[in-house]
């Protein structure tokens, strides 16, 4: 959870008001976060999992 925070800090630093965030932007920054590769996951993308393209690495 700390980590993810960290990686969203990169794209709304402390202190951003969301309300003038559009939810474009708010879109753009989670799918760019859930393709992103985890290295926990076996260098698989949280969406690839999702996607069950590695279920294995789901139980890991």
């Amino acid at each position: 959870n700390e980590n993810t925070n960290g990686l969203i800090r990169q794209y709304f630093p402390k202190g951003t008001d969301f309300n003038e965030v559009t939810d474009e932007e708010v879109q753009a920054v989670m799918d760019r976060l859930n393709d992103r590769p985890r290295k926990t996951r076996g260098c698989r993308s949280p969406n690839e999992l999702l996607m069950g393209q590695r279920a294995d690495l789901l139980s890991a």
